[in-house]
């Protein structure tokens, strides 16, 4: 059987923490039920605890997102846990997430514990979460700086105190795919409850990493992934889910594993998030920016408009996108002005465009893109040219 992959999304919580972002209850519920019909298995309503507009929110999610699992975040502190366990206390699919730091620089410098305090502190909390919710996940803040077998006894403490899902956070985006992978490896080495449980990872993109961080994980043993639509969050955000789906779909080979994403309807969701959360999506952003199916460049355009499949290693219409398009400019070549003066009505004949081609050239050298209007222009200069000869 393939390995199933869940994608757990925190758009709504470490997504809001992006500097400027600031969602709505009603954002938020709307957000909720567009990323679970995505085919998210977990979303990260919010932080309860927090504030009082983000316990309104987890609650109302809770109540109203019935085709997803709805989690609530909660530090190693009974308050938290309460405010999660009131929260979801009428959410038919409502858990918790309960983390704790665990490297020496946030324990000595954030914490002021010692490993001892630490252990005792996961095994009281996580404990006290269990009485409320039957699926409890337990991350250890910032995993890839800690002691491995610090790290082995953290997470070994948490599933016996009834965490069923441990997420491994590469908090400050440190990690490298790599090295991440040979931490998964001595995970399963040394914790005998590893395949009785589920292991996530959530990583940041301080280092450009996010996604490569996260699909290695999964090449060494993790099952599910967490990170937010458009890669928004914290710094330089996180690993980006359609970058993730996407991978997943583009190279079935290379990862033999299933999502219930419907990647379809990623481009629609990723302008939902973007239009809520204010922030434009960059041109270049992968899977989703304007530019992924857009080809300026001659030699590109011509294997494209020979075989699309030359440039385009998945099609704009599996993300949700209508068609390509070629931008003409001064890197165009011939064949793809030819094609788009035939998009416009145009008869033309291979003679034509060696007396065209260098009209658009003295055109394409003064601007960025020719638009359709710029190539009609040019028609006309063809044209007189025609007729004076």
């Amino acid at each position: 059987m393939t390995k199933q992959i869940q994608f757990f999304d925190t758009t709504l919580r470490d997504g809001e923490q992006t500097i400027g972002v600031n969602f709505s209850i009603q954002d938020k519920l709307i957000l909720a039920q567009k990323i679970a019909d995505w085919g998210a298995d977990v979303i990260e309503a919010g932080f309860p605890v927090a504030s009082e507009n983000d316990f309104k929110a987890v609650r109302q999610i809770g109540k109203n997102v019935t085709n997803c699992n709805v989690i609530g975040l909660a530090r190693c502190v009974k308050k938290d846990i309460d405010a999660v366990t009131q929260a979801l206390a009428d959410a038919p699919t409502g858990q918790i997430h309960v983390f704790i730091a665990t490297s020496p620089i946030h324990r000595e410098a954030k914490l002021h514990m010692d490993q001892a305090a630490v252990i005792k502190k996961i095994n009281e909390c996580v404990s006290y979460a269990h009485k409320s919710f039957e699926h409890v996940e337990f991350s250890p803040e910032d995993a890839t700086r800690t002691e491995w077998n610090f790290l082995v006894t953290a997470i070994r403490t948490a599933i016996n105190a009834g965490a069923d899902v441990i997420n491994i956070p590469d908090t400050t985006g440190y990690t490298n795919p790599d090295e991440f992978g040979a931490l998964f490896d001595y995970l399963k080495e040394n914790i005998p409850e590893f395949d009785r449980v589920t292991f996530s990872v959530h990583c940041h993109n301080d280092l450009g990493m996010a996604t490569a961080n996260a699909l290695a994980a999964v090449k060494h043993g993790a099952s599910r992934i967490e990170g937010t639509i458009n890669g928004i969050g914290e710094r330089a955000g996180n690993t980006a889910l359609e970058e993730v789906a996407a991978a997943m779909d583009v190279r079935k080979d290379f990862y033999q594993v299933e999502n219930q994403v419907d990647l379809t309807k990623t481009y629609e969701l990723a302008k939902l998030v973007s239009e809520k959360s204010k922030m434009p999506i960059p041109h270049n952003k992968p899977i989703i920016g304007a530019n992924v199916f857009a080809h300026e460049s001659g030699i590109h355009q011509d294997g494209f408009l020979k075989n699309h499949a030359t440039y385009e290693i998945l099609t704009p219409q599996s993300v949700g996108i209508a068609h390509s398009s070629i931008p003409l400019g001064k890197l165009s070549g011939s064949h793809a002005v030819a094609a788009k003066l035939k998009q416009l009505g145009y008869q033309i004949t291979s003679a034509d465009m060696h007396k065209i081609f260098p009209i658009f050239k003295q055109v394409a050298d003064q601007q960025a893109i020719v638009s359709a209007e710029d190539l009609r222009q040019i028609m006309q200069r063809f044209e007189k040219t025609v007729q004076k000869s």
